[in-house]
Formats: structure tokens, C-alpha cells, sequence
């Protein structure tokens, strides 16, 4: 029974970047591979294009 709780993950509450960070990767086609894979499943390209237009929204919205 101990096992079986320590498999379960609790869900954490979302972020406004991890919303943003899910709202890129849907923007850029990057949904499925994430489902799949999981964030770890990206490659460093990826990941690196998914920061840079956070990065460029972040600014967009500061001004």
C-alpha cells in the first residue's frame, strides 16, 4: 500500500510561466512531444526556443 501512495504524484499548481511555457510549446507544435516525453523528452534547441519567446513576451508585456 506504501507503494502504491509514493507512485502518486502530487499535481502541483501551475505558474503564470509554466502556463506561458504550455502556451508556447502548443504555439510552436511542441504539445505532443511533451505529452509524450515529458518536458526531459525536448531537445536543448527546443527548450532554448521555448525560452527565448518567453523571454520575448515577458518583455513585450513590461512595456
Amino acid at each position: 500500500m506504501a507503494e502504491k501512495n509514493a507512485k502518486k504524484k502530487k499535481k502541483k499548481e501551475l505558474t503564470p510561466d509554466d502556463l506561458m511555457k504550455l502556451e508556447i510549446a502548443k504555439e510552436i507544435g511542441l504539445m505532443d512531444k511533451v505529452e509524450e516525453l515529458g518536458w526531459g523528452g525536448l531537445t536543448a534547441k527546443e527548450t532554448g526556443r521555448i525560452g527565448g519567446l518567453m523571454t520575448a513576451k515577458k518583455k513585450r508585456r513590461k512595456k
